[in-house]
Formats: C-alpha cells, structure tokens, sequence
C-alpha cells in the first residue's frame, strides 16, 4: 500500500506551513467523519497544524467485543495495520517537514488500541498519543521513552471497559512510563465533548517527562 493514496480528509493551517501533525484514527466499523468534530478542535486549538484523518487504516469492521476494541483479529493483523500506519505517518511528516516530535496520534476505539500498539512497536515515531476509549491488545515490555501517552476513557463503557484501561495505566505506570489516565463519570464508549476538551488541556499542559529529565 502507498500510504499516500490512502483516502483522508485534510485541515491544513490558511497560508502557513504546518509546524505540527495530528493524525486520528477512527473506531472500527466507523469512518474518517467520525472524527471530524475532534479535527476541527484540535485545529482550533492549534492554528498552525495539519489535522489529517485517513480512512480505513483501523481496518474494516469489528463483530465483536474483542475485536472492537483492538481493531484486528489476530497478532498478525494488527502488526500488518501497524506497519501501515507507521508509513503512512513517515510520508506524511516528510511531506510537510515535521518532527516526530511535533507529530501527535490521536484514535478512538480500534482506532485508539492501533495507537498504542504503534507506540509500542515505534517509540517516538509520535511524540504524543490521545487514546479515547481504547486499550492495548497486549502490554508493552517497555515503557516508551519519546511518546507521552494520554488516555482517556468513559466510566461505562461498555465496548472497553473502565477497568480494562486502568490495568493498561497501573502498567504503564510500574514500567515508568510518561502517561496520564482521565475519566469521565457517566459516560460510555463515545467520543465526547468533555473528553475531547480534556485531551487539548493535555497537550496544551502537559510537560512531557523526558524534557524534565534534560533539563
């Protein structure tokens, strides 16, 4: 796959270059629209970046509980949606001429456990990572040491249970890892206002560790 043919609806800052890359990964069985209201926050909040929200690389559909909330049906399949992503984020950062770290990942559902395994898989490869109601398929052995991870979650969801993703933090957090978990009571698995504001108060905020540790 040429990850510069991949279907995307694009934001891009009025006659400016960008100097920041957010990428959103829609749940599975969703589709780039999706993501839309979280695009336009997100470029609201940071005029000068490209937003991009590419189709299809979450994979098609999900039957189940399981499958909805890793986005793939087997190791294989998510290493292959992987490395996918991981070359559709290399073109694009060489296409505007991005740091990794200026690059931001952000998904929902499926879209969000794609995330975190390709912060798993490439560490840096996106200095940040919003994980909106999703959860790692299996745990990292290691702590990323230049991605900062945001993980926000609905109290009942149901798709991905709370207590799911408080495991994946309580291990992030014994590997040492540069992560914060936010949870918003009475909510389920859905893309909400409060936690979309809540992910840009993150990233407006939030120091990454790694540049406490430089100083």
């Amino acid at each position: 796959m040429n990850p510069l043919d991949t279907v995307t609806i694009e934001l891009l800052p009025a006659g400016a270059t960008p100097r920041q890359l957010f990428v959103l990964l829609h749940d599975a069985g969703g589709s780039a629209a999706d993501m839309l209201e979280l695009g336009n926050l997100l470029g609201g909040a940071f005029p000068e970046a490209a937003v991009l929200i590419p189709e299809g690389l979450t994979g098609p559909h999900a039957d189940a509980a399981g499958a909805a909330a890793a986005g793939l049906d087997d190791a294989a399949a998510l290493a292959a949606r992987v490395e996918a992503l991981a070359a559709y984020l290399r073109a694009q950062q060489q296409r505007f001429e991005v740091l990794q770290s200026d690059t931001a990942l952000a998904g929902f559902g499926a879209g969000a456990s794609l995330a975190l395994a390709l912060s798993d898989a490439h560490d840096g490869l996106a200095g940040r990572l919003l994980s909106f109601g999703g959860g790692y398929q299996v745990w990292p052995a290691r702590a990323p040491a230049l991605t900062t991870l945001h993980l926000l979650h609905g109290q009942n969801d149901e798709i991905v249970p709370l207590a799911r993703t408080r495991s994946d933090f309580d291990h992030l957090m014994e590997l040492g890892a540069d992560a914060t978990l936010d949870v918003a009571r009475s909510l389920g698995h859905e893309l909400h206002p409060a936690l979309m504001d809540q992910a840009v108060t993150r990233l407006q905020t939030c120091v990454p560790l790694r540049a406490w540790k430089a100083v």
